[in-house]
């Protein structure tokens, strides 16, 4: 077996609520044996963290989020970085990367690139990005200074967003690219040189933290007023999420029916959509909770009865790969309704382990809300498949193995 290598990981921001996801996949690669050190683009913004961002070991290394805000960080790794020949070998692909994108942000990653490799963490002998987008570029700069390999798992908007050119450079300089859902996955094939460099692995999720829910979900129909159905969603407040199609697909559902809809997350688009459920008549059989951690939320997905999450495809192309609350509150036995994109029907399977139904249709998801309120029996059925799919098929040990052989087996060619 080779001997494992102490890994830079590239993060956008850390640690993030929203990315749970990649917090666990951290601590499981630490886990399987891997020396890890964290590099972020970003501080965090986040007052609250998960359980699991306090079990991770790896020492957190914050670049410059903008190159402004610290202007002597980046000039000494300037200075430092012109004598040395890995310096113009990476200007060469940046000056060719800012001819076709032209932006302050090319600028930005570039400069990181140049702190991250002025300051390198001690030890570090491989990077890895997560996001083909801005991290990648900064490790692709990063790479080429230092001399360095590196890999990327690539996720959901940053494939949707990024431009063809680019991702196929990205693709043929990493020595080999993971990404999370099939759509993802076929994409990023057709784009690739060498097919084979680029690998499907599902996230999976850490059932030790998402354990069998031994109670049972109520048998409230819709029809008690003083004890209506409850329907859930995890999600930031997003364009990509779809709240204000949920919102109007709720005020479509008949008066005779009891209910009560409650979010969980932050997202810039939380003022425009409590005033739309204000708009609509749905203020007081909403609640919004702003983010939460894991175990409150947990608690969540065992009081409710539905979970709901209409994503779409937004305008700038932004959409979900699968999203991890999905699998999660399927962990725990919760009939999901959600929509017919990206890797959401690599989970669901409409009538067999939840609903699933067309994006942009609030009065498809209207009738959808409306057969599992009214029906405790469909709902039982739904959550118990959905439960099973999930144990069966996405536990994240096997993602972390899989990512650990295709580490070791690169080390092999770099001694």
């Amino acid at each position: 077996m080779p001997q494992t290598r102490k890994i830079a990981v590239v993060l956008k921001g850390y640690p993030r609520l929203s990315e749970t996801f990649i917090a666990q996949e951290l601590l499981g690669l630490e886990r399987a044996g891997h020396d890890l050190v964290l590099v972020a683009l970003r501080r965090p913004t986040d007052v609250k963290r998960h359980p699991v961002h306090d079990e991770i070991r790896a020492k957190v290394f914050y670049l410059p989020e903008y190159l402004h805000d610290e202007p002597w960080r980046v000039f000494r790794s300037l200075l430092k970085s012109l004598p040395k020949p890995g310096f113009w070998q990476a200007l060469v692909p940046f000056l060719r990367d800012l001819r076709r994108d032209w932006t302050r942000n090319r600028f930005r990653r570039f400069g990181q690139a140049l702190v991250l490799v002025a300051e390198w963490p001690e030890g570090a002998r491989w990077l890895h990005a997560h996001f083909i987008h801005t991290p990648a570029s900064v490790t692709a700069y990063a790479s080429i200074m230092a001399g360095v390999p590196w890999t990327c798992s690539a996720h959901a908007k940053d494939i949707w967003t990024s431009s063809d050119w680019e991702l196929s450079e990205k693709l043929a300089r990493a020595c080999w690219t993971v990404t999370c859902t099939r759509s993802g996955y076929e994409h990023l094939k057709s784009l690739a040189a060498e097919t084979c460099r680029v690998h499907l692995s599902y996230h999976g999720l850490d059932l030790d933290r998402f354990p069998s829910f031994e109670g049972d979900h109520s048998n409230r129909d819709g029809s008690d007023p003083s004890d209506p159905v409850r329907i859930v969603s995890v999600g930031r407040a997003v364009a990509k999420k779809g709240y204000d199609v949920l919102l109007k697909a709720l005020s479509l559902l008949p008066e005779d029916l009891s209910w009560r809809f409650e979010h969980i997350g932050a997202g810039d688009l939380t003022k425009d959509l409590r005033l739309l459920a204000g708009h609509l008549g749905l203020a007081e059989r909403v609640a919004w909770h702003g983010a939460l951690d894991q175990k409150d939320v947990l608690a969540r997905y065992r009081e409710s009865d539905i979970f709901a999450l209409a994503c779409r495809v937004a305008v700038d192309g932004d959409r979900d790969g699968l999203p991890n609350v999905l699998v999660e509150a399927s962990s725990q036995r919760l009939a999901c309704v959600s929509t017919r994109v990206s890797g959401i029907p690599e989970l669901l399977n409409n009538d067999e382990n939840g609903l699933v139904v067309p994006p942009e249709d609030p009065r498809a998801l209207a009738a959808a809300l409306e057969r599992l309120i009214r029906d405790p029996a469909l709902r039982r059925r739904l959550g118990a498949a959905a439960e099973r799919r999930v144990r069966a098929d996405f536990d994240h040990h096997s993602s972390v193995s899989q990512l650990s052989g295709l580490f070791k087996s690169e080390w092999r060619k770099y001694p």
